[in-house]
C-alpha cells in the first residue's frame, strides 16, 4: 500500500471525468503539455476499457537526484534528463478490487503484460492504494456529509511513469512511447478486471 499518499479520492474537487466527457482531456493542463498523456487518458478511460482514471500529474523536468539511470536502463550518455507522470486508476467494474489479492493481481498481470515490450530508458512502478469512490461527490460541498453517505473503501492503483534520454526532448519522447504502452497493455486485457 502506498505510504505517501495512502488514499485516491476518485472524485476530488477537480475531477474530470474522461469516461463521459472525453473532450475535457483538453482541459488539464498535464496532458497539453503531454500528448502522450493526453491519448494515454483518453486510451484508459474508453468504453472498452477495464479501468478509469481519476487523477495525474506530470513532471517534464526531473532533477539528478530525483531518479536512478540504472532503474532505467539507460548507460550514462543517455540518461541526462528525465521526465515523469503518475496516474491514479480504478477498475470499471465497482468494488473490483475491494481485497488486496485482486489489486496485486492486476498489478502483476501488468507488469507481465509490460515486460516483453522493447522499450528502453523508462520503467513504470504500480502502487496500491486505497480509493475512496463517494456518491454524488460532486454535488456535495457540504460540511455534514454523513460518512454513511460515501461508498466503502476499495483499492486502486497508481501508476509511476518514468523515461529518461541525452537530452530534455527525448526524456520526453520516450514518456510518451512508454504511456502509449502502457495504455496499450492495459487496456485490452478483460482479465484485468
Amino acid at each position: 500500500m502506498g505510504g505517501d499518499a495512502p488514499v485516491i479520492d476518485a472524485h476530488w474537487q477537480g475531477f474530470v471525468d474522461l469516461r463521459v466527457s472525453p473532450e475535457r482531456v483538453s482541459d488539464l493542463p498535464e496532458a497539453v503539455q503531454l500528448p502522450g498523456l493526453a491519448a494515454a487518458l483518453l486510451r484508459l478511460n474508453s468504453e472498452g476499457s477495464p479501468v478509469w482514471t481519476s487523477k495525474c500529474d506530470s513532471w517534464l523536468v526531473l532533477e539528478r537526484e530525483e531518479f536512478d539511470a540504472d532503474e532505467l536502463d539507460a548507460p550514462s550518455g543517455c540518461s541526462m534528463h528525465a521526465a515523469a507522470c503518475y496516474i491514479d486508476i480504478l477498475p470499471r467494474a465497482d468494488h473490483a478490487w475491494s481485497l488486496p489479492q485482486p489489486a496485486e493481481a492486476a498489478c502483476k498481470l501488468l507488469c507481465g503484460l509490460l515486460g516483453p515490450v522493447p522499450l528502453r530508458y523508462c520503467r513504470v512502478d504500480l502502487i496500491v492504494r486505497r480509493a475512496l469512490i463517494a456518491l454524488n461527490r460532486m454535488n456535495l460541498g457540504r460540511m455534514d456529509l454523513d460518512p454513511m453517505d460515501l461508498d466503502p473503501m476499495d483499492l486502486g492503483m497508481t501508476a509511476y511513469i518514468t523515461a529518461c534520454g541525452p537530452t530534455p526532448a527525448q526524456a520526453v519522447q520516450t514518456l510518451e512511447k512508454a504511456l502509449i504502452a502502457f495504455a496499450d497493455a492495459l487496456c485490452p486485457s478483460s482479465t484485468l478486471q
